[in-house]
């Protein structure tokens, strides 16, 4: 297993992590997720990724209890959780969002239904526009202190964004945010990298990222090119959002790229999920690729795709390009 540091701090994370989203407290019950938490730990990985929007706190319930079953060392693992959703139905102002309040709360929420002593990361899942960002550093920064949170960061942030809370950390001598998780594959690829591309380096902010939906939702796993399968997610309540993009003229659209995708997989001699992994991976700001899945073979498949980063060299990357045609090399409207 290939590791990467995260950012500038000092934690090195397995090049591929495994993250409960979707799948865990609605599709797998705790031996189950152990099944395939152990399968992905076996093969390297270090890092189990969670929210405590995810199934409502569901599923974090079930990672701590199966990694209270797994009873590995707790220094050879780092877990997460965000918080700004809230983990109940309809949340009040200060059940949710990221002031001082909710942050403490949620954070030993999380920790309690995990079963651990701390969060390794501890990510702001959205902004929150209704608390002043200076609020949210320094409560971030009190449970880095308390040694309730070893390292903390944020997810669907904008630049600008994560440029204030740089800024205000440096102001106010606090800590500030270590790494980002933006969604990341294929078809989604601007705001990471070109609006994120300053916030990278080491004389900036020196950002480290913890990329999810490298399979884009399942479409570059190459399972809707024929159809929309009954056993698949779309299909779940919830997830109508999902099918509607699947089955709308631009997911078509995408489909038939994936379809193109697919030939080159063959010529490589592997899958479309292994290349759409790899494809992320390939990418030398991408510290971690959150992966995903429901069964033990998905796990064994996701994993070998570290062994095809080095057939994409620069002549297959610019075949992949011009296949999915979406590259953009500067940020809309700078000259």
């Amino acid at each position: 297993m290939e590791f990467r540091r995260l950012g500038k701090s000092g934690l090195q994370v397995s090049a591929l992590s495994f993250g409960a989203w979707v799948t865990f407290g609605q599709q797998l019950n705790v031996d189950e997720a152990l099944a395939i938490m152990t399968a992905a730990y076996d093969r390297g990985c270090n890092f189990f990724d969670n929210a405590e929007v995810y199934a409502r706190g569901r599923a974090e319930t079930i990672m701590g209890e199966a990694l209270q079953k797994a009873g590995w060392r707790r220094d050879s693992y780092t877990v997460s959780s965000k918080v700004f959703g809230g983990s109940i139905e309809n949340p009040s102002p200060i059940q949710r969002g990221l002031s001082r309040k909710h942050i403490y709360e949620a954070c030993y929420q999380a920790i309690d239904r995990l079963q651990c002593d701390y969060l390794d990361l501890y990510f702001c899942h959205r902004p929150d526009r209704e608390t002043p960002i200076e609020e949210t550093v320094r409560a971030m920064t009190e449970l880095i202190l308390r040694g309730d949170v070893l390292y903390w960061g944020t997810s669907e942030w904008s630049a600008t964004e994560i440029m204030e809370a740089y800024a205000v950390a440096r102001q106010y001598d606090l800590i500030p945010p270590t790494m980002e998780q933006p969604q990341y594959n294929m078809f989604a690829r601007y705001r990471f990298e070109v609006e994120y591309d300053r916030l990278y380096h080491e004389d900036t902010v020196g950002m480290g990222t913890t990329i999810w939906s490298p399979l884009a939702s399942g479409l570059l796993t190459g399972k809707y090119n024929n159809g929309i399968p009954e056993d698949t997610r779309v299909n779940l309540p919830g997830y109508e959002w999902l099918k509607a993009m699947v089955e709308s003229e631009e997911g078509q659209q995408r489909i038939a790229k994936v379809q193109e995708l697919a030939k080159i997989a063959d010529e490589l001699g592997t899958s479309m999920p292994k290349l759409a992994l790899a494809w992320c991976l390939k990418n030398p700001h991408v510290s971690t690729v959150i992966t995903g899945a429901s069964k033990v073979s998905q796990v064994e498949e996701n994993f070998e795709a570290l062994e095809l980063v080095p057939q994409l060299t620069d002549d297959v990357m610019e075949t992949i390009e011009a296949v999915l045609d979406n590259k953009e090399e500067r940020l809309y409207g700078a000259s």
